[in-house]
């Protein structure tokens, strides 16, 4: 069975327009924009990377304007990181529309930190996440 492969940028371009999201949140305090982020976490998560919002903004709007992709990646460990940022997402809601406000603002920096460090450094914790449960089940 063929694996699905993605262009390596655009997982690094999707968390940079994410950790620009997060610091949003994070600075107007906006649960209604931390649901925008939660449903873009949740289309990446449950139908893939290549049907997420962002993905499709890289794919009309930046992809063209680059070079041909020298690099490709298996799309499992990506679409992965997207159900964990989704997890921590969800968390975040729960702490702004229920409460304890500081749940909200702690999930959504662990996410902030997580898209942060995929976007500037190429390094995904939600990819290495895959990989060590991929691992452990043998």
């Amino acid at each position: 069975m063929p694996v699905d492969t993605i262009d390596v940028r655009g997982p690094r371009f999707a968390a940079a327009l994410t950790a620009v999201v997060l610091a949003a949140v994070l600075i107007t305090g906006s649960g209604p924009l931390l649901a925008c982020q939660t449903l873009v976490f949740a289309v990446g998560a449950l139908a893939g990377v290549r049907c997420s919002p962002y993905a499709w903004l890289f794919k009309v709007a930046v992809r063209p304007r680059l070079s041909p992709p020298a690099e490709f990646e298996d799309a499992r460990p990506p679409r992965f990181a997207q159900g964990v940022g989704l997890f921590f997402a969800v968390v975040g809601l729960a702490g702004y529309f229920v409460g304890p406000q500081w749940l909200g603002l702690a999930a959504t920096g662990c996410a902030l930190a997580a898209a942060f460090l995929n976007a500037v450094f190429g390094y995904c914790l939600g990819c290495e996440m895959y990989l060590l449960v991929r691992r452990a089940a043998g």
